[in-house]
């Protein structure tokens, strides 16, 4: 592409040199050539190609809400968001009572109860009472069940007794020959024994645990 200086001098125009600076910034400012203007002219074509498709795309979505009732639909829209929130949170509640449930059945295993029923009510009385579930653990579930061994000592298994009634001394009822009859002595019985029988050792008929 020739420049402004070449196409003059075509014509039999010599510019001096001291002036030819001046005439190429003065003719930058006020011309374009045919190439720059083609240039430019493209871009703005693309650039209202791209418009008119998004005014397109536009017309067409509005003419998918002709004859919707706009206030129904943000009502339906509302409802809809109300019932996902619902969703969610009835899953996450069903969620915890099973978490819950399992952390219970594995605490009461440390339990003893005097029946299934006791155990069964104890358990019902704990989780009715809205305890919480941190980390896999029910806060508060050592100072219910304490409660509750107060008011119903008799659903649970008094482990203290139970172990008094296991080591209590049992007495045998013994035959001639030293021999062993199956049977328990009372207290009474063996101090009758002993005393028709002064030189008679009573300890052989004394014996802790169950009969073998």
């Amino acid at each position: 592409m020739q420049n402004i200086l070449e196409i003059l001098k075509g014509i039999g125009i010599e510019v001096p040199k001291d002036k030819a600076d001046t005439l190429n910034e003065e003719v930058a400012k006020n011309y374009k050539t045919i190439g720059e203007h083609d240039k430019k002219v493209k871009k703005l074509e693309t650039e209202r190609d791209g418009y008119k498709e998004q005014l397109d795309t536009a017309n067409e979505t509005l003419k998918g809400f002709e004859g919707v009732d706009v206030e129904e639909m943000n009502k339906k829209l509302e409802q809809y968001k109300t019932e996902k929130k619902e969703m969610e949170e009835k899953h996450k509640q069903e969620i915890y009572k099973r978490d819950f449930a399992d952390a219970l059945s594995k605490a009461m295993e440390e339990v003893k109860f005097t029946s299934e029923s006791a155990k069964d009510s104890v358990m019902r009385k704990i989780t009715d009472a809205d305890l919480k579930l941190i980390d896999g653990k029910i806060i508060g579930l050592n100072d219910m069940i304490a409660t509750i061994k107060e008011k119903d000592a008799s659903a649970f298994v008094d482990e203290e007794q139970q172990n008094l009634e296991n080591n209590k001394p049992q007495f045998t009822r013994g035959t001639q020959g030293n021999k062993e009859k199956k049977g328990h002595m009372t207290m009474t019985e063996l101090f009758k024994m002993k005393n028709e029988n002064p030189d008679l050792d009573i300890s052989q008929y004394i014996s802790k645990g169950k009969d073998e």
